[in-house]
């Protein structure tokens, strides 16, 4: 009798597989990753320049800043080489209406340097900056701030604007779909080691296949008193935390504010700790000819290939300066490097995968470089000297 249940189990169990493997056969996932067949050819390496600037700033048109007037900021985001600004106010200390108050300052308008329409979208489920080279509707986006995420998304298309997730692993993180985000802010303020849960959400972000901008942004609420009697308790923030703490570059093809936006969306984009400090350039070789393919933001097809990955710092470096580069592949650490010389550069090899998605991006820690406008910055931003956005293998150009 135990002989013939035995059987029995035996028998129930294969049938119970085969129904198993024919269900799976019947039933294949329709999300299931695929490798794209063929990808849009990547931009011109060459054909383009970089631009420096912040995307993260307030002025006296937010409440609770101090001494910091839109001609204050723009004359020293001028003083320090800036190329762009994106002046971004709480839109709820206005009901929504920037348009009538930081766009409207006479202050606002400023050449050389790109103004970015732009504002910090305050709401219960936590802050974006609304980013355009144009003006457009704000008042639109700040009415459906407590709608679902489908509304939200609708307006936001509409509005044809880049949208990006502030401070996502501090106060007032962005708490809304990331699927409406071009960018996120991965580097919020002067303090690097704040930002470290900010890359794990960002790596999460890209390992599931979207290509996420990373950028940077000083937060700046306070500018120094013109006089003594016009200090407050927040004046010496100026000090540590200003414009371009950190910088955002982004390799535009050319010096308007629609090719900033541009740039940034597409993700050819490198942070650095203060517009002086080199700027991190990260490319890769595919054919391995000793010419570069792809920069930071481009997506190709993987071969099965090894392909060789270039890493250097552009800019004025110390003389006898050594950095550490950190090299990370679909949010794993894959190698660390050493840079040194007077134009430091380093390379290394690795195959992504034939099939499923591949990125690598690289960070730089090193000497802090002076910024004697903020003199307090150095020390907070340090070891981070900046890093650079993913190079992608294989991911879907339409997820």
């Amino acid at each position: 009798m135990r002989r013939q249940l035995r059987r029995v189990g035996a028998l129930l169990a294969l049938l119970g597989a085969q129904q198993v493997a024919v269900g799976q056969a019947a039933h294949p996932s329709p999300w299931a990753t695929a490798a794209p067949t063929a990808l849009p050819p990547p931009a011109s390496l060459s054909k383009g320049v970089w631009l420096k600037g912040d995307l993260h700033v307030h002025s006296r048109h937010s409440k609770e800043s101090s001494n910091n007037p839109v001609g204050k900021i723009v004359a020293f985001a001028q003083s320090v080489g800036m190329d762009y600004l994106a002046i971004t106010d709480h839109d709820n200390h206005v009901d929504g209406d920037v348009a009538h108050h930081t766009w409207a300052d006479p202050e606002f308008q400023a050449s050389p340097l790109l103004m970015l329409y732009a504002a910090e979208w305050t709401t219960v489920r936590g802050h974006g900056n609304a980013l355009s080279a144009r003006p457009y509707d704000h008042q639109r986006l700040y009415d459906v701030r407590d709608q679902r995420d489908v509304v939200v998304g609708a307006v936001k298309k509409q509005l044809d604007i880049h949208l990006s997730g502030n401070h996502p692993s501090g106060k007032d993180h962005f708490g809304y779909s990331y699927d409406m985000l071009e960018s996120l802010e991965v580097w919020n303020s002067v303090i690097w080691a704040n930002n470290a849960n900010a890359q794990m959400i960002w790596d999460d972000m890209l390992s599931s296949g979207r290509r996420l901008t990373g950028r940077g942004g000083s937060d700046a609420h306070h500018g120094r008193p013109a006089t003594p009697a016009e200090a407050t308790p927040n004046s010496p923030q100026a000090e540590a935390n200003y414009v371009g703490t950190p910088t955002t570059w982004v390799f535009a093809t050319a010096r308007t504010t629609q090719a900033v936006v541009d740039a940034l969306t597409a993700g050819r984009v490198s942070v650095s700790m203060n517009p002086f400090a080199p700027r991190v350039e990260f490319t890769a070789d595919l054919n391995q000819d000793g010419q570069p393919d792809l920069m930071m933001g481009d997506n190709a097809l993987a071969t099965g290939q090894p392909v060789r990955f270039r890493v250097q710092l552009a800019g004025p470096v110390p003389a006898g300066a050594t950095y550490t580069v950190r090299v990370v592949k679909n949010g794993n650490p894959l190698d660390t490097l050493q840079l040194a010389g007077k134009r430091p550069a380093v390379e290394f090899t690795d195959t992504p995968a034939a099939t499923g998605r591949t990125y690598y991006r690289v960070l730089v820690e090193g000497p802090p470089t002076p910024y004697p406008q903020v003199p307090k910055s150095m020390a907070l931003s340090a070891p981070m000297v900046g890093f650079s956005n993913p190079i992608y293998f294989n991911l879907d150009p339409n997820f």
